[in-house]
């Protein structure tokens, strides 16, 4: 067995998709759809098995179901005896990061899952009280977009960084005429825009309410005061605990996720060898594979990936 240390890593919004939940629903670790369930008053079987794509893109059902999903996958590899190494660190793509806490064994399942209840339903009612969109800019530098949004901020549009993803993949909010400047202006940069299908303009000022709504709520919840490492999206930093996790959890909704650096915190300062993305889909292994391409990644998001 590959004793080098593994990271893990866990996916955020836009993971999820009609009938996710069906090929682990014959799992022992399906018991934790109804533990989810119990804590936030969502009927997640049904959510997981099925809904339409459409009616999971609400932000708040999003979330609950990928980091539900998530959950199940961690405690079926675990359970499977799968993660073929120590684990060194864990972090999470925003909404990823609570998935994160909970495997770093920072958060308990519980208090997790009522807090991604909170965050969504916070998250959506700040996008229907300032409504906005988001769009990734492919194939220009951080540093070329950064002085895009910057001109385009000065011209009195509201538009912002909001994901440094990958090498040649930022993601940036704002109004839509923001979004729509910046589609118009990437050619000048080299790059070209993809509008996101979203509910709001995530990780910018925009979610101010929703972070003074989920302060509350994660100060009133325990953190453990020492965890396995986890990667914040705010700074790229790794914390073992003795940390303010309420004061990074809110700046997350508000700044963007360095998911970029992250990835080079885990797999520089931490030694991870080996990445293992958990839970729906493979967009996180597709992104490490361009800001690490030396490091090994598997996406275990399947009970047949789980070998």
């Amino acid at each position: 067995m590959d004793q080098n240390p593994i990271g893990l890593v866990f996916p955020g919004q836009g993971t999820q998709k009609a009938g996710m939940g069906e090929p682990w629903r014959e799992t022992p670790s399906w018991e934790i759809v109804t533990a989810v369930s119990g804590v936030t008053g969502e009927d997640l079987a049904e959510l997981l098995l099925d809904t339409p794509d459409e009616h999971l893109r609400r932000t708040d059902l999003a979330q609950l179901t990928v980091f539900t999903v998530a959950m199940v996958a961690y405690a079926e590899a675990v359970r499977r005896g799968a993660l073929d190494g120590p684990v060194a660190a864990v972090a999470g793509h925003s909404l990823g990061e609570y998935a994160a806490l909970t495997a770093a064994g920072a958060l308990t399942l519980p208090d997790a899952a009522a807090l991604v209840a909170a965050r969504g339903r916070a998250m959506r009612d700040a996008a229907d009280e300032r409504p906005g969109t988001m769009g990734v800019l492919v194939a220009a530098p951080l540093e070329q977009v950064a002085e895009l949004t910057d001109r385009v901020r000065a011209r009195g549009a509201e538009v912002w960084v909001a994901n440094v993803n990958a090498p040649g993949q930022t993601v940036v909010s704002g109004s839509a005429e923001g979004i729509e400047l910046i589609g118009a202006e990437a050619p000048s940069i080299g790059a070209k825009m993809i509008r996101l299908s979203v509910g709001g303009a995530f990780h910018s000022p925009y979610m101010e309410p929703a972070a003074e709504r989920l302060r509350t709520a994660l100060k009133n919840t325990a953190f453990a005061p020492a965890h396995l490492p986890v990667v914040a999206n705010a700074d790229a930093r790794a914390y073992a605990g003795d940390c303010d996790w309420p004061a990074l959890a809110t700046r997350q909704l508000t700044s963007p996720v360095l998911w970029e650096p992250s990835v080079r915190t885990l797999t520089g300062e931490l030694g991870c060898r080996r990445l293992v993305e958990i839970g729906p889909g493979k967009t996180l292994a597709g992104l490490i594979r361009r800001i690490a391409p030396e490091t090994g990644v598997v996406s275990l998001n399947s009970p047949a990936a789980l070998g």
